[in-house]
């Protein structure tokens, strides 16, 4: 890559936009198996995208590093848990000041059935360890059942912690924990972990909505759950997204925005978007309808919802903003996204990634790594995937203004021309229609070409221009009836 000059003949060969341009196609890529049943994927503050986190429901986190296995666990807790069915270790998260002060969290069930939240430090000798003698009791919550447990959990942008707890019922939730609010079985909580109450090991946000209020527990920030699997975060909205395991019929996927306190998803009331308890006229009025939701049943059989992840990563920049989310039953992988108003462009991923995953995987779980790409957890196998492009494969390493970098590309017809373009004014879609594609990007420049090898591989080198220091990029690479995925990078 000679530099990031647009190339004049290019550009003007450029037709005009076309109306749409198509996603990204997907595939995926398996980087370890044999774990026992691998729940979450996650990774700590101040780490690079060779080392993630997965959490199995046995009670060990293990450390997957350049996809390889640690030996050791990072923390094995198996002793303290009760595993069976349900049972057993759910999640963990990271201190936002991890790098600093070590601490992270980690729910599982105790050796009474009951719920539990407890903190834990890192070895200070040793990053890939943790210290299995610093464990604190944050939360305890009496759960009569052996379903339900949930416990998803996950700093926010506004520095708080929100933790998932399911209604820890029997079947239909007779007793209605999930609506009453002298419990915190079936709620969305919100905890301060960084200002403890006197006695506690964490404080009651500022703006939690039942502060003060007799009937309900301070912790609350939303009611009306059931089994709440896998939930997130934005990174960059800070909106909540939640898959809700059904009852007998009906799976949802719910959305909570940002900053909205005091939603009720209207667990045992409804079921989805359908009554349940009572039969008719269950609604009051105010509830926090589901944005999806699917019918147990059909081929293949589905039966229960595995949320989900919203994408925030730099490959697939056409894929922002985009919930992942899938059913345990029948592996099928889907997503969607959120347009201001309303849950929007469904897409059905799983013919693309059955090759690699299966198509009965059992999937567990979701998460990312320090680049923002997604993981999926299968208990089938104990394996962990990658979500990646499919097809030609654009990489274009972190840019520093003034600084050279080499940018990628792979799965590339061999021996023929690869064009590399960008632009700085985002997505969009351009028409090439001597090259047969579509592009997707907006108002895109010739950055640089090279022939690809023998394998379909080329690479292109350049020195990056001051001019677009703290500029956003958008690079794609383009062959002859072929099109990269599209990466977005911020200039240093």
């Amino acid at each position: 890559m000679r530099s990031l000059v647009p190339s004049l003949s290019l550009v003007a060969a450029l037709a005009a936009a076309a109306p749409v341009s198509a996603q990204q196609a997907l595939s995926a890529e398996q980087l370890v198996e044999g774990l026992n049943n691998p729940l979450f994927v996650t990774h700590a503050p101040g780490d690079d995208a060779s080392r993630i986190f997965v959490v199995t429901h046995w009670g060990r986190l293990r450390i997957v590093e350049n996809d390889v296995i640690n030996t050791t666990p990072f923390l094995d807790i198996s002793h303290l848990r009760r595993f069976g069915g349900e049972e057993g270790q759910n999640c963990m998260a990271f201190h936002p000041d991890y790098v600093n002060n070590g601490k992270f969290y980690v729910t599982y069930c105790d050796l009474n059935g009951d719920w539990v939240l407890a903190q834990y430090l890192r070895d200070p000798l040793n990053p890939n360890l943790a210290d299995p003698n610093s464990g604190q009791i944050v939360l305890t919550i009496n759960h009569p059942s052996t379903i339900h447990y949930s416990g998803w959990m996950e700093f926010g942008p506004d520095g708080y912690l929100y933790v998932a707890v399911g209604d820890g019922a029997d079947q239909g939730d007779p007793l209605d924990h999930s609506q009453r609010g002298d419990l915190l079985l079936g709620k969305l909580l919100r905890l301060d972990m960084d200002n403890p109450a006197p006695g506690l090991l964490y404080g009651i946000p500022p703006g939690n909505p039942y502060v003060n209020d007799p009937n309900f527990r301070d912790e609350i920030w939303a009611v009306g759950l059931r089994n709440p699997w896998r939930c997130d975060v934005d990174d960059l909205t800070g909106d909540i997204w939640i898959g809700d395991v059904g009852y007998n019929t009906w799976e949802e996927v719910d959305f909570l925005p940002a900053g909205v306190a005091g939603a009720n998803f209207g667990w045992r009331l409804m079921e989805g978007n359908h009554c349940h308890n009572p039969s008719v006229n269950c609604d009051p009025g105010g509830l926090n309808h589901p944005v999806h939701e699917w019918q147990h049943g059909g081929s293949p059989f589905r039966c229960s919802v595995t949320g989900g992840q919203v994408y925030r990563g730099r490959a697939m920049a056409d894929m922002q903003g985009r919930f992942f989310f899938a059913d345990y039953c029948s592996g099928e992988v889907w997503s969607l996204r959120w347009d201001g108003q309303q849950a929007v462009d469904f897409m059905d991923h799983t013919a693309e990634l059955a090759p690699v995953i299966g198509s009965d995987p059992s999937i567990t779980g979701f998460g990312t790594d320090a680049d923002g790409e997604i993981y999926i957890g299968a208990q089938g196998g104990g394996k962990v995937f990658r979500i990646i492009p499919a097809g030609l494969r654009l990489a274009v390493p972190q840019l520093a203004a003034g600084s050279a970098g080499v940018a990628t590309v792979r799965s590339g017809t061999a021996l023929e021309p690869v064009a590399l373009l960008y632009s700085t004014s985002g997505l969009g879609a351009t028409d090439l229609p001597r090259l047969g594609v579509t592009l997707a990007l907006d108002r895109p420049r010739f950055a640089a070409s090279a022939l690809a090898d023998a394998a379909g591989g080329a690479s292109f080198g350049a020195t990056v221009p001051l001019a677009l220091q703290n500029r956003s990029i958008w690079f794609q690479a383009v062959q002859r009836g072929g099109k990269s995925n599209v990466v977005l990078e911020e200039v240093e």
